[in-house]
């Protein structure tokens, strides 16, 4: 058993809540753009006085609505300005907030809704209103709907014009610490995470106080990702408290495009986001004839990153390489990303070791970090001073890892969730002497620094009984530009195999530049020989990380797509190995054929 602790930095008030934050925000720096919105295709920036006021009109219209302190109040949207405002506006109230995911199934609406006893409801869309109106009859507690878009913001300012400032302020002030903050719901059969306002304030708070560095008064940060995912959230609520500005992109189809204007100095994101964005640049350097300087470039941005590590550093040589590429190639990728960002934050799975030495190269730092909604997001985080590149970083101070001696990780310190809403069973068995039991695998190194080995039920055990965890040749594999995602199966099998979708961005790109038309569906092409090569190249590369027994022997391309939407993935990008595996049965019993 290995153990690493790190000691606070921040100590959470033994009063107050989160709505502390934006009052200290409107009282510090009342001129300060705390959020930025967009008004007529332009942002627009919303200061920290501006802001106090829409959460307090918001809340006194939930107020008047009857919505009383602890009440549950689900919240169904995309990331946009108005989630951050009603989240705040529903502390504001005294009342817990529940995210609901806006893809979110109608069966997954009312289990959230009725689990967690919502009374109100604040959704986005005319499409998400018809989604909670279908299951409405069922959820006897659920007093009140509204919809963002169809003024239902503006509505509740309107109810609220009599109710008195001082009822406000009593609600608001309703929680201590120790209260709850809101109840994040799981993937899967989902399971509801109650976060105390203890908790934000103590991940926040540390996080803040060990990389104060990057919280500059000009600093800012464009959100993209789910606020419904609690990294987002935490993002969200951190920003807030650092304080610096926080924009929303709604589609992510459009983050290209809003980089270059809001110009952030801070990113958010999971790796498939970093490995799309240099993929993307790869293929358009290949699609204008300049792979080659592309490639060196590449090269030497992951080079000159690795000699950071050593103790003399770059050379002389390196230094002017990386200088003349970098004015040739790597400052027009800084461009793309707004041409002010410098660090970003990924979670949620491994980046690796070649694309974090390229972005450290290339000026961008990704600090990858570790944690669960369970853990109010990060426990572990790479600080902006100590980076280590392969890992996910240290404890953040006032938590503690310990690796049991199967090695699964175990987490504690005040960010710890309380338990899950209404279910002791799980509570208990995730809880234990006061250590949260991830599931996860990992180890320790002589630093603190932790590395993710796998997971606990997706360890697969072939015939022969080799263990295979398969997160660090899937990450590897994936890393490839025409491979969407994979899915290592063997469990019971003679060895391990791959399930892999291409992606639809560069299959055309790749299929025009093989002499193919470029609307060429996947299932003519996923037997392919040229296809079929190139993704063998991914998984050779994949298999370099791994040992003989662990590697994959054959794969099967699918014409599909694992999306949210077709139920393969979570919200965050994440398989859904069970749905995978019974949908796919037939291709996963095609790799074992004779």
């Amino acid at each position: 058993m290995h153990e690493f602790s790190v000691p606070a930095l921040y100590n959470v008030p033994s009063d107050g809540n989160l709505v502390d934050i934006i009052l200290r925000n409107a009282a510090r720096y009342p001129n300060r753009a705390v959020l930025a919105r967009k008004v007529s295709g332009e942002w627009q920036d919303v200061t920290a006085t501006e802001f106090l006021a829409e959460v307090r009109g918001v809340a006194k219209g939930l107020i008047a609505s009857g919505v009383q302190p602890g009440d549950r109040v689900a919240l169904m949207s995309r990331t946009r300005y108005e989630w951050t405002l009603l989240d705040f506006a529903i502390w504001c109230a005294g009342a817990v907030s529940v995210p609901v995911y806006e893809t979110s199934s109608a069966e997954q609406v009312e289990w959230i809704t009725s689990d967690s006893g919502a009374v109100a409801c604040l959704v986005e869309t005319e499409a998400h209103q018809a989604v909670v109106e279908e299951v409405r009859p069922r959820l006897p507690l659920l007093k009140h709907l509204w919809q963002i878009e169809a003024g239902g913001i503006k509505e509740l300012v309107a109810m609220g014009r009599d109710v008195a400032d001082a009822q406000v302020d009593e609600h608001a002030s309703a929680a201590d610490p120790d209260s709850v903050a809101t109840i994040n719901y799981t993937t899967g059969r989902p399971k509801g995470c109650v976060l105390t306002h203890r908790n934000f304030l103590a991940e926040c708070g540390n996080i803040i106080a060990r990389n104060t560095p990057l919280f500059r008064e000009d600093s800012s940060i464009l959100l993209f990702l789910p606020l419904a995912h609690v990294l987002a959230r935490v993002v969200e609520v951190g920003a807030m408290a650092a304080p610096v500005k926080v924009g929303h992109v709604s589609d992510v189809k459009n983050v290209t495009e809003e980089l270059g204007k809001f110009r952030p100095t801070f990113l958010l994101g999971v790796p498939r986001v970093f490995e799309k964005v240099y993929n993307s640049a790869r293929a358009q350097a290949r699609a204008g004839g300049k792979e080659k300087i592309f490639e060196l470039a590449a090269d030497t941005a992951i080079a000159y990153s690795r000699a950071l590590e050593t103790p003399s550093g770059p050379g002389v040589g390196l230094k002017l390489k990386h200088k003349v590429l970098d004015r040739l190639v790597l400052s027009k990728l800084r461009a793309v990303l707004g041409g002010r960002t410098t660090h970003a934050l990924s979670g949620g799975a491994a980046l690796g070791e070649r694309l974090g030495h390229f972005y450290r190269g290339l000026g961008l730092t990704v600090l990858e970090g570790y944690g669960l909604a369970e853990s109010c997001a990060a426990t572990t985080l790479n600080p902006y001073d100590r980076q280590k590149i392969g890992t996910v970083g240290l404890p953040l101070p006032g938590s503690s890892v310990r690796i049991a001696d199967d090695t699964e990780i175990l987490l504690r310190g005040e960010h710890i969730f309380n338990g899950y809403w209404n279910n002791e069973t799980a509570t208990a068995a995730a809880l234990v002497d006061g250590w949260f039991h991830t599931g996860d695998l990992g180890s320790l190194d002589d630093e603190g620094y932790l590395r993710i080995t796998g997971r606990k039920k997706e360890i697969i055990v072939t015939a022969g009984g080799k263990n295979v965890a398969p997160a660090v040749i899937e990450d590897r594999i994936r890393a490839h530009a025409l491979v969407a995602e994979c899915m290592v199966v063997g469990e019971a099998k003679p060895f391990v195999g791959a399930l892999v979708t291409l992606d639809g961005e560069f299959l055309p790109r790749w299929a025009a530049q093989h002499g193919k038309a470029e609307d060429t569906p996947v299932a003519q092409l996923r037997e392919d020989p040229e296809l079929l090569a190139e993704i063998q190249r991914a998984i050779d590369d994949g298999n370099a990380a791994v040992s003989k027994a662990e590697s994959v022997r054959k794969f099967r391309i699918l014409d599909v797509q694992f999306t949210e939407a077709s139920g393969h993935l979570t919200p965050s990008l994440k398989l859904k190995r069970h749905v995978v595996m019974r949908d796919f049965a037939d291709e996963i019993e095609a790799i074992y054929a004779p």
